[in-house]
């Protein structure tokens, strides 16, 4: 998964705007432009290891970005969506996290990936015939949403679909693409599709509609997909979002699982927090870690956005604490 401006988007849907953004949350909402405060106490030295672990975001910092399909609604029929939604409810993030590990890490197709994948969770049992017909899904570009697209292929192929799999590029392309009916299925996530919706209809400074309520998120989101034409399937447990990540050695050394524990032992001149030059900025970044567990970091380091310097950062020990995204293949154990 190289290509993820989308995940920039998705990891700050309460304050995404309709255009591709980059870093962790919108500049110019709401704290972004705080004072930095200075760190106190000792904080928690990087330590090195291969190995990376999320912390639970167990204050609900990050917005709801599970992974569901959206349909062109005239495309849309019972059998159509109750095949998909046997997509999402077989995957969770761990599995997801998987399924990236095996097209980025161990370099298979998102197409093998996905046919393993699909055979391993008996993803076409039960699948009812739909009135078949030719289906495109579209896909992002970037690999995770095509080995999404391919495992909607598999149960819509079961349902009695002539599917293809056509990747398309970012949203700004494939959101009027679905609209229009030019593709009738595409891989999204809840609250960064419920933003994008949100700030194409009313502008880039509308009112944040998403939120750490997956429901809440879901039900906003059909909402603005019934204005447009689209429908959405339900929503697997899988997300992909914004999460920071610790070396599993910096974990058990600290005795730290979640972000409030993280905090209360870890504030303080030695931990340094690793990310995109914007997180300094972003709400759901540094100022949200700061605002919502009360963190205090010694120093930032400015490295990428969920990519290799991030991950390289925590593995030699150079940064405590990075942000990456929850599926990323990275945090898979084997």
């Amino acid at each position: 998964m190289r290509a993820r401006t989308r995940l920039a988007i998705g990891a700050i849907g309460a304050v995404a705007a309709a255009g591709l953004l980059t870093g962790c949350g919108d500049a110019g909402s709401s704290g972004t432009d705080a004072p930095q405060q200075s760190a106190s106490g000792a904080g928690c030295a990087p330590v090195s290891g291969q190995q990376l672990v999320a912390l639970d975001d167990d204050k609900k910092l990050q917005n709801s970005d599970n992974v569901l399909p959206a349909v062109n609604s005239k495309a849309a029929n019972p059998q159509l969506i109750a095949a998909l939604d046997k997509v999402s409810a077989a995957l969770d993030t761990p599995k997801l996290v998987q399924l990236n590990k095996a097209v980025d890490a161990d370099r298979k197709t998102p197409k093998v990936a996905a046919e393993e994948f699909a055979a391993a969770n008996n993803i076409t049992a039960g699948i009812a015939k739909g009135p078949g017909g030719e289906i495109v899904v579209g896909a992002g570009n970037f690999s995770e949403s095509q080995t999404l697209g391919e495992l909607y292929r598999i149960a819509l192929t079961a349902a009695g679909y002539q599917v293809k799999v056509q990747q398309i590029g970012n949203r700004e392309l494939y959101e009027p693409a679905l609209e229009k009916g030019e593709i009738q299925v595409v891989p999204e996530y809840a609250a960064t599709m419920a933003e994008f919706l949100n700030t194409k209809a009313n502008g880039k400074d509308a009112q944040p509609v998403s939120s750490p309520d997956l429901n809440k998120t879901v039900t906003v989101l059909k909402a603005e997909g019934d204005k447009v034409g689209i429908t959405f399937g339900a929503p697997a447990a899988a997300q992909d979002q914004n999460a920071f990540a610790v070396t599993q050695a910096f974990a058990d050394k600290y005795g730290v699982k979640t972000l409030s524990e993280f905090a209360a032992k870890c504030s303080g001149n030695a931990t340094v927090l690793g990310g995109p030059p914007e997180c300094q900025q972003r709400p759901f970044c540094k100022p949200g870690l700061e605002k919502t567990y009360g963190l205090k970091f010694g120093s930032f380091s400015s490295l990428d956005q969920g990519g290799p310097l991030t991950k390289n950062g925590l593995r030699t020990g150079a940064i405590s604490v990075g942000l990456i995204f929850s599926s990323d293949g990275a945090f898979a154990t084997s």
